[in-house]
């Protein structure tokens, strides 16, 4: 479908709808089936869905839905979504394939929702999917994505998924050759709060050169939602599908690349966070976390090479990847509430953990740093704090512009600055010590000491400047990925054949 070319603020949904449905060259089908009923509507309602819509169906009940798409585990899923685009496609093509396929592209638009109800108070979310022809008798490309609702009654959600889906067909046939048209277009004349998307995923061979960890980097980027999560093959994963049920053991870092420290950390601080009484019987997830901030700094635009390679190293230890917007460790932690009423664990090291008692972080909150610490610890929330050499401790301060603090151990020396010994400004000691004696601050035990002097702003610099040394400083597969895949600039070195 050709674009127009108007401006946003007179691409309207309804002149959205009415272009579709002007436009000769595209002809598909709608099937929606829970609370996803407003979209079609809004294509019959300006006029001209003869020329666009074949068929439009909602198999509201689940036997019938059942009976016509097959069973699926859960009916608001990416499996029944998948069912759907499969059943109403094969059918498009068997009844209008011959008549009209040679100069028709053929789409099919599905979702799947579930909005606020009666009988339960989950916040609403569904499925939302298109598959499509880019040129007729061409092969079917998909584009799925998921949403969460945020508006508080039914009603205003259905409103919404309806401009949102409007916004997503069109995004579909006029912008899929360009995503940073597309992201951004997908909430037009949707205010701010009313709808977040964690996942979109482009499928095809026209796609092949999108990179799907990208597009969940842009959602971020673009402000749809403030968080994505990438399994250990780079595919994304559903939070409330990952975390649900979940103990989750959260290390943050900058991960450039990751090294023998940031596996100890999480590894020392996993073996206490298991044997807390409330995880013993659950079933923990632990990942890596990284922040925008921190994909963003040295600059303004992110670098996605990089990005891109930092993940592919977590990767190769086993853990899955979280991009987050939540500088601050509160907005974290009721990111996880949201999804599981299980212990949360925060891995961290000294310097974040003086950086979380920096009262100017806060002033933006009426209750300043209490209540920031109110709202971290208030469910089951615990950070584990990994230890830190005195020189290290006082090369970060040194790097960080700031102060230099008494502790209770040497700068210089290479004794360790631990939870149970670092001080902080003095009008805050009070609250420091309720939280360590309360055990919401816990201090990591048999750390490696032979390996605190690594970090890696210092192993990025050895990289980039070609040196060899570095490989000892991070863990076998990494080493490996980083020089196989020619990550930050190593020369490529080949796979030993199998």
């Amino acid at each position: 479908m050709k674009n127009p070319e108007l401006p946003t603020n007179e691409l309207t949904t309804n002149r959205k709808a009415l272009l579709v449905n002007l436009d000769q060259d595209v002809y598909g089908t709608f099937a929606e089936i829970g609370a996803g009923q407003e979209v079609a509507r809004h294509f019959f309602k300006v006029g001209g869905a003869a020329g666009t819509i074949a068929k439009s169906m909602s198999a509201y009940d689940m036997k019938f839905s059942d009976s016509i798409y097959g069973k699926a585990a859960r009916y608001v899923s990416r499996e029944r979504l998948v069912q759907m685009l499969d059943h109403e496609y094969d059918l498009l093509l068997q009844r209008l394939g011959e008549t009209r396929g040679k100069e028709t592209t053929f789409f099919v638009y599905s979702n799947t929702v579930a909005t606020a109800s009666f009988t339960n108070n989950k916040p609403g979310h569904g499925w939302m999917g298109m598959r499509f022809q880019i040129e007729p008798g061409g092969p079917p490309h998909d584009i799925l994505v998921h949403a969460r609702m945020l508006e508080k009654t039914a009603q205003l959600q259905q409103e919404a998924m309806g401009i949102f889906g409007v916004n997503f067909i069109w995004a579909a046939l006029v912008y899929h050759n360009d995503l940073d048209r597309f992201i951004p277009s997908l909430l037009d004349h949707l205010e701010d709060e009313r709808i977040e998307v964690d996942m979109l995923e482009f499928i095809g061979p026209h796609f092949e050169q999108i990179e799907n960890r990208i597009v969940g980097l842009k959602l971020v980027e673009n402000g749809l939602t403030n968080a994505v999560l990438f399994n250990t093959e780079g595919g994304f994963m559903l939070p409330m599908e990952a975390f649900y049920k979940k103990a989750i053991l959260a290390e943050r870092g900058s991960f450039r690349p990751v090294t023998h420290v940031n596996v100890d950390m999480i590894t020392c601080a996993g073996s206490q966070f298991v044997q807390e009484e409330a995880v013993m019987d659950e079933s923990v997830m632990p990942l890596f976390e990284i922040t925008m901030k921190n994909l963003l700094a040295g600059g303004h635009d992110i670098d996605y090479k990089d990005f891109l390679a930092r993940v592919d190293t977590i990767n190769t230890l086993g853990y899955p990847v979280l991009v987050s917007n939540y500088q601050e460790y509160y907005r974290l932690s009721a990111y996880f509430r949201r999804y599981t009423d299980r212990m949360v664990g925060l891995v961290l090291g000294i310097n974040h953990l003086q950086a979380i008692f920096n009262e100017e972080y806060y002033q933006h909150l009426d209750g300043g740093i209490l209540e920031s610490f109110g709202r971290l610890f208030k469910e089951k929330v615990k950070l584990f704090v990994y230890p830190m050499k005195g020189t290290g401790y006082h090369a970060y301060l040194a790097g960080s512009g700031d102060k230099l603090r008494e502790t209770s151990a040497g700068f210089e020396s290479k004794m360790l600055i631990t939870a149970d010994n670092l001080r902080v400004k003095n009008h805050l000691r009070h609250l420091y010590a309720y939280l360590l004696e309360n055990h919401y601050l816990v201090p990591v035990l048999g750390a490696n000491p032979d390996i605190l002097d690594i970090f890696s702003r210092d192993i990025i610099r050895q990289i980039l400047d070609g040196e060899d040394n570095w490989e000892k400083a991070v863990p076998e597969p990494v080493a490996k990925k980083i020089k196989e895949d020619g990550l930050w600039g190593t020369k490529t070195i080949a796979a030993p054949a199998e």
